[in-house]
């Protein structure tokens, strides 16, 4: 039975929270589809077009929830926007690292970018500043939820090597009291986020 092109980006995917990025391989997949790994190249060449594919159809998968509707002003609009795209990232492991610098197959998935775009523009930003204003929010999203994955693999598994005890045990409290009291703030992902995204709104209404 011939192997399906589809098929294979959902076993990737499923395989990528198995074992994260570094882990997924065109021979470990072959191995998971029960399959040689050359029948994998007759789809994708490399790794590099397996996770252009893998990204692409997360995107698809989330996009009509990650985009919000047009009504309602565009700052609460961005909000909404880049929690969307942080939440996409999250439903895997490495999610963002997967998205990072992938290349879109889709075509069709450049409504998403339209959107964002004439939501700006009809707000009152050039063209030049409704683009860096998305590509701003986009690369925040994806900047902090790589971040946020090394420390959490999975929501709510946190690496042990960022345990907080022992995060202030290697500090000196003497020299680094600051550093040593924002240890009580460093996890709390969906703050942090929150309100970075707000400062970069504000930047935006100036």
């Amino acid at each position: 039975m011939a192997l399906d092109r589809a098929k294979v980006v959902r076993t990737a995917l499923k395989l990528l929270d198995k074992v994260g990025l570094e882990g997924l391989t065109l021979r470990r997949l072959a191995a998971e589809l029960r399959v040689q790994a050359p029948a994998l190249y007759w789809h994708f060449k490399n790794k590099q077009e397996l996770l252009d594919e893998m990204a692409t159809r997360v995107l698809a998968d989330s996009m009509n929830e990650m985009l919000p509707g047009d009504e309602g002003d565009w700052p609460a609009w961005a909000v909404y926007f880049g929690n969307g795209v942080r939440r996409m990232l999250l439903r895997y492991r490495d999610g963002a690292k997967m998205f990072s610098g992938t290349y879109l197959t889709d075509n069709s998935l450049f409504a998403g970018m339209e959107l964002a775009l004439r939501k700006f523009v009809d707000a009152g930003f050039s063209l030049r500043e409704a683009t860096y204003a998305y590509r701003t929010i986009y690369c925040y999203a994806v900047g902090f939820t790589i971040e946020e994955q090394a420390i959490c693999p999975r929501p709510g598994k946190r690496d042990p090597r960022y345990d907080l005890p022992k995060r202030a045990e290697r500090i000196d409290r003497e020299q680094f009291p600051l550093a040593l009291a924002a240890g009580k703030e460093m996890y709390k992902f969906d703050e942090q986020f929150e309100a970075g995204l707000r400062i970069i709104i504000r930047g935006l209404r100036k």
